[in-house]
């Protein structure tokens, strides 16, 4: 862009100067000549960088996700190809879910027996209740008549004093009275006993054998809940829309859900465009900027972004947490850059960028529009020179 204005700038002094001959051509007008451009090109620029900051490091940077499956066995099958689009959901690959699936069917198998024992212990409990219940009526039953006998033994034994009564009345309730004290010392023993079986009781009232009996089926609904789920981890499944990269996994290799050995690695479809500035460019950008990039890998073509957000933070100002005091060191700090997220607008809102592309770019701020057009034709006529494809070989 500089040559063309120069080149149009040479233009019009040789038109003043030497066709027309309005001015003459002296020392003076030669330093004028030769000054002028230089400080009109210095000062447009400097403006520039402020109100259309440039970058020439544009990159395109994508999430890449390590696939490690979270059970491990042998791999049975291997549908996806490398560098091929995949959907959310598809599967990547399958491991030999025999194992897991027979592990699961002999959980399932214990139900039944666990669940009778849960009944019976139930059961049990109701069966003491009942004894309890028939116990204590007992009780009530035979200390009514026992207090019916006492008394009986009472009149009989005031009629026989006096000669109301015979002897034998007597005697027979006494009897009576002792054989009924006998029945209701043994109904109370079997009353104590009954309350001693069920005195092991949780907090809930129920009885320890059938809580025992619930844990344990309740442990068992567990495994086989994650019995289930290692059966469901067996078939790996895309995170989202994207593709496989060096793709090595194959069918009989051994996949270990090992953080450390993941089987393959998957590039999500999501994209960032970044673009590094030096710190004291960023001063007008703000998110909704327009901005335009053109990258190496689509040569001539200009592809329209819109600022999503600068991220305020450098690696150069990062302090990790340890025990040790930072040393300053004798070197200065590096001075970092910081990044502007760019997201491809409108005809380019869908545009599937090449990761790991590079190029150049501008950002047009709300400041100094009619400068503009001379950041978009610099960036249009740089754009042009990606085809050309310098080597000699």
């Amino acid at each position: 862009m500089e040559i063309i204005l120069l080149l149009i700038y040479s233009f019009f002094v040789w038109l003043i100067f030497f066709k027309f001959k309005w001015l003459a051509w002296n020392f003076v007008s030669q330093i004028i000549v030769v000054s002028l451009p230089v400080f009109a090109l210095t000062a447009m620029i400097l403006i520039l960088n402020v109100v259309a900051p440039s970058s020439s490091d544009i990159r395109v940077v994508n999430y890449v996700v390590q696939i490690v499956p979270r059970v491990a066995g042998r791999v049975i099958e291997v549908p996806v190809e490398a560098n091929r689009p995949v959907k959310k959901g598809d599967v990547l690959f399958r491991i030999d879910p025999v194992p897991f699936q027979q592990e699961l069917s002999t959980l399932e198998a214990k139900v039944p027996e666990l669940s009778a024992k849960l009944d019976t212990a139930q059961a049990y409990q109701r069966e003491l209740d009942e004894q309890l219940k028939s116990a204590r009526s007992a009780q009530a039953a035979v200390a009514s008549r026992l207090k019916l006998a006492e008394l009986r033994e009472g009149q009989t034994a005031e009629l026989a004093r006096i000669g109301a009564g015979p002897k034998f009345d007597h005697e027979q309730a006494q009897a009576e009275a002792a054989s009924l004290r006998a029945e209701l010392t043994s109904t109370s023993a079997q009353m104590a006993q009954v309350q001693q079986k069920l005195s092991a009781r949780t907090g809930d009232g129920e009885l320890s054998e059938v809580a025992q009996a619930r844990a344990a089926l309740q442990q068992l609904d567990a495994q086989i809940v994650q019995a289930r789920w290692q059966l469901d981890q067996t078939i790996v499944r895309a995170p989202s829309d994207g593709s496989v990269v060096n793709l090595q996994l194959r069918e009989g290799s051994y996949a270990a859900n090992l953080p450390l050995t993941p089987v393959m690695s998957f590039v999500e479809q999501e994209q960032w465009v970044l673009a590094m500035y030096a710190q004291n460019e960023l001063g007008n950008i703000a998110p909704g900027n327009e901005a335009e990039i053109a990258l190496k890998t689509q040569p001539n073509r200009i592809i329209k972004c819109k600022v999503d957000s600068v991220v305020w933070a450098s690696g150069t100002g990062q302090m990790p947490i340890s025990g040790m005091i930072p040393q300053p060191g004798d070197q200065p700090i590096p001075t970092g850059r910081i990044a502007v997220r760019l997201r491809p607008a409108g005809k380019d809102a869908d545009l599937l960028l090449a990761m790991g592309a590079q190029g150049q770019g501008a950002i047009y701020t709300e400041h100094g529009k009619l400068l503009h057009m001379v950041r978009k034709v610099m960036i249009r006529v740089s754009s042009k020179l990606d085809w050309l494809v310098l080597k000699l070989h």
